[in-house]
């Protein structure tokens, strides 16, 4: 039975948990990104529920309160959400829910979620590769290189990107990053912003002066430079000079805004 939910404002964990569980769709998908946004844990099992939600599909088949509740579990981070997450991964219906599963399973980085991405990578089935790829990468699996260095030259120019992002980051080949970089100048907005997120996971020198000069919003710049600067604070051997360097940087942009 469908749980019964008056139009309060959601200002709250429990009214946004009420509402996710109401009867209006437009509600209940706020209701999600108000979880996801305010990262509400005890949110976590009711988003999971939601990942299977059959109420809300539109007509072209995709399932948008599913794809909401994905991204709002990986905003969490929660690893109790890791089985869901996976066996959200079987809908074939809606590559979109897919790639938001995957991007959710590499956000909270366990590593049960390896072995069902690899299933994925294998399959003959389409999928949506810039996201597997990406979470391979940040999951560390470094196995499947072979698998992955055919995508550097795929037809997508995104997918591309994140092949080089793989293959750089597990061999510090330059070659790689100078693929990221050269979208930076690309006259597609969207694949310059790509380009950004794939340097700031990078994380190596080159990216932070690509990052600087890039056609970007300065917002993107100070997001992907932070980025980095926590990574290297969090580093076993964090470089001074670069931490400087990043340091002087947002003080910099930040004076733009």
């Amino acid at each position: 039975m469908t749980a019964a939910y008056s139009a309060e404002p959601i200002l709250s964990p429990q009214a946004a948990i009420a509402a996710l569980k109401g009867e209006d769709n437009q509600i209940r998908y706020y209701a999600a990104w108000w979880l996801g946004k305010h990262q509400v844990q005890a949110g976590c099992m009711a988003l999971c529920e939601a990942l299977f939600d059959e109420l809300y599909r539109i007509p072209s088949g995709g399932y948008p309160l599913r794809r909401q509740a994905a991204r709002a579990l990986g905003q969490l981070k929660n690893p109790q959400a890791v089985p869901a997450l996976i066996a959200a991964l079987a809908c074939d219906d809606d590559l979109h829910l897919r790639e938001a599963v995957i991007q959710a399973l590499a956000a909270i980085g366990d590593k049960r979620a390896v072995e069902p991405l690899l299933n994925l990578l294998q399959s003959s089935q389409q999928q949506p590769y810039e996201a597997l790829i990406e979470a391979l990468a940040t999951l560390q699996v470094w196995s499947v290189r072979p698998q992955i260095e055919p995508f550097f030259k795929h037809p997508s120019e995104r997918v591309q990107c994140a092949a080089a992002r793989y293959l750089y980051l597990l061999t510090q080949e330059p070659q790689y990053i100078e693929r990221i970089v050269n979208n930076l100048n690309h006259d597609n907005m969207y694949l310059r912003w790509a380009a950004i997120f794939d340097l700031g996971a990078v994380g190596h020198r080159q990216a932070i002066d690509a990052i600087l000069t890039a056609r970007v919003p300065n917002s993107l710049k100070l997001l992907n430079l932070k980025r980095i600067l926590e990574a290297l604070l969090d580093s076993d051997r964090p470089n001074q000079e670069t931490i400087e360097l990043l340091f002087k940087a947002i003080d910099d942009l930040l004076i733009q805004l």
